[in-house]
């Protein structure tokens, strides 16, 4: 279109018209709209996009209120400059002194001279130093974003070092879950296969116990006959004695009786059961053991003090010791008044004669040694037993002495003839402990069976048996009375038994740690217990009440025992190589 020129003075523009086309919405042809089906996928990713770049917007646009150098960036400003100064500047920075001398003269000459025009004097263009403020703010910000590539590199390290824990930790964790099920996969088939087998196991424990049954019923059997046996022995070589004698003359037949009687003297008769307890309706002063302090610790053996017994006529104390060894002590100075030495192995228990000339040990090597006190050497060894002997026990009359053993049987030897007059069999387990009831026929005996059991010296027959335990028996004991028994446990329950009436009265728990001996005192009315926790603890069974702890022992303690004159002081035994004075 060639251009078109307008005139002064208000004249109308000349247009020239090349084509007319004439536009309407009516028309004839015919078009075909399609509609284009929706892609959900491509709106979302619209709207996703849509969306980083309103969150990109909203988070590098400035806030109300504040200006662009609230955003982070540096802001340079800088003083315009007059071009003069510039030069200056340019000169004295490059060190051109003698050029910065003539531009100086030959500036001012001209200034004076009025040669310059005002445009000439002006400030430098704006442009250089746009250019220079904007050079600095690159600076800066390659400053800071190599400071923030830095941090984007720590972060990155950061995430691969998580991603990497993450999927270590995803790998244990499906491994553990594994291994769990695998192992609750076991567990249900033991489980099942264990309750295949339990109608079995039932059947085959209730064999057990009719077989253990039977063979104690053959025991007994057997030592029937045996005392039947012997019996008519003694009745046949009494016939033959009688025969040989009415063939020989009065002397021999006054020498065959003498013979005979000398025989029969050789054995101790049965202790009668016409007798009293002088002590039954005493009432002694219990023992104060509130006032009770570790007197003196006395070390004379080289391993654990397993038994401790008080002489019955002067106050001497004799030890049992595990170094093979045992040991009279002169109370209470703590010398050393006798050793013996002669077991081959840990020595279990220590008694003394009611007469206190003798002493009776047992030990680990399945011996009793009977010690004369007054030769200091050993009289006899018995070895009646088959397995390590636990303890030992004289009667009050000290005609006969019975002793416990781990083959399950508790045996009276006669003091006189020193045979075994006796076997008690009854225990299903090792027999731990063995004393008689004060001034009776009755035998007292503690059982790993976890049963406590009363036999009669002269018959062997068990007279009645306390059933209550759950574990095993460590040790029984009587009052002075002989009314009531304290029997302790490896679970650390003491048990009291009245008796009289063959029933429990009363359980002590002393803890988690085993309840290994228990003694009265000479009242009856207070009881020491010695404990696995290396302490000494004392009850009012009168009262049922606590009374003390006593403390001071560095091992086990494994025995305790009231002075019996007068509750004075005490003496416990230790596994610490120790015995203690109390008083």
């Amino acid at each position: 279109m060639p251009p078109t020129g307008g005139k002064a003075g208000g004249d109308k523009a000349q247009h020239t018209i090349l084509e007319a086309i004439e536009l309407s919405d009516e028309s004839d042809d015919d078009f075909d709209y399609e509609e284009l089906p929706e892609d959900p996928e491509a709106l979302e990713e619209e709207e996703e996009v849509l969306d980083d770049i309103n969150r990109l917007l909203a988070e590098t646009k400035p806030m109300d209120g504040r200006d662009a150098g609230d955003t982070g960036l540096a802001k340079v400003q800088q003083r315009p400059q007059v071009i003069d100064d510039f030069f200056r500047n340019f000169l004295m920075k490059c060190g051109m002194k003698r050029s910065l001398d003539a531009f100086q003269t030959e500036w001012y000459e001209l200034q004076q001279s009025g040669k310059f025009k005002d445009s000439e004097l002006e400030i430098v263009p704006d442009i250089y130093t746009r250019n220079h403020g904007l050079h600095q703010e690159v600076v800066l910000l390659r400053e800071e974003l190599g400071k923030a590539r830095g941090v984007a590199a720590k972060a990155k390290e950061s995430w691969d070092k998580f991603r990497k824990e993450r999927d270590f930790h995803r790998m244990h964790h499906r491994r553990v879950v594994q291994e769990k099920n695998k192992l609750i996969v076991d567990l249900k088939r033991l489980k099942k296969h264990y309750e295949q087998y339990e109608p079995t196991l039932t059947e085959l424990r209730h064999k057990y116990e009719v077989a253990m049954k039977e063979k104690m019923l053959m025991r007994l059997e057997r030592d029937r006959f045996l005392s039947k046996a012997e019996s008519m022995q003694k009745q046949l070589s009494q016939v033959q004695g009688d025969i040989r004698e009415d063939t020989q003359g009065s002397k021999d037949l006054t020498e065959g009786d003498n013979s005979r009687l000398m025989k029969k003297t050789q054995e101790a008769p049965w202790p009668s059961e016409e007798r009293t307890n002088p002590y039954a309706n005493s009432n002694f002063e219990p023992a104060r053991v509130n006032d009770l302090k570790r007197a003196q610790t006395f070390k004379g053996h080289m391993g654990a003090v397993s038994r401790i017994a008080f002489h019955p006529k002067i106050p001497v104390v004799a030890t049992a010791c595990d170094d093979h060894t045992w040991k009279m002590w002169s109370m209470p100075e703590g010398q050393l008044v006798l050793s013996g030495e002669g077991h081959t192995d840990w020595v279990s228990d220590v008694a003394f004669h009611p007469h206190g000339s003798i002493v009776a040990t047992t030990s680990g090597d399945s011996t009793v040694k009977i010690w004369d006190v007054a030769k200091e050497k050993c009289k006899h060894t018995l070895t009646d037993h088959n397995q390590p002997v636990w303890a030992c026990a004289f009667h009050d009359l000290g005609d006969f002495f019975v002793s416990c053993s781990m083959d399950q049987t508790v045996k009276a030897f006669d003091m006189q003839s020193m045979k075994c007059r006796q076997t008690f069999r009854g225990h299903v387990d090792s027999v731990n402990y063995v004393c008689f009831q004060p001034f009776s026929n009755n035998v007292l005996t503690a059982s790993g069976d976890k049963t406590i059991s009363l036999w009669d010296l002269r018959t062997g027959l068990c007279v009645q048996t306390f059933y209550g335990h759950s574990n095993a028996c460590n040790q029984a004991v009587f009052n002075l009375r002989g009314d009531t028994v304290a029997s302790c446990d490896s679970d650390g329950i003491v048990k009291l038994w009245d008796v009289r009436v063959v029933s429990e009265y009363l359980q002590i728990d002393t803890g988690h740690h085993p309840a290994n001996a228990a003694n009265f005192d000479r009242s009856g009315k207070v009881l020491a217990i010695a404990s696995g926790d290396a302490s000494i603890k004392t009850f009012n069974v009168e009262d049922r009440v606590f009374i003390a702890n006593l403390e001071g022992h560095e091992d086990s303690v494994q025995d305790v025992a009231f002075e019996p004159n007068s509750n004075k002081y005490m003496i416990s035994a230790s596994s610490d190589s120790t015995f203690a004075l109390w008083q």
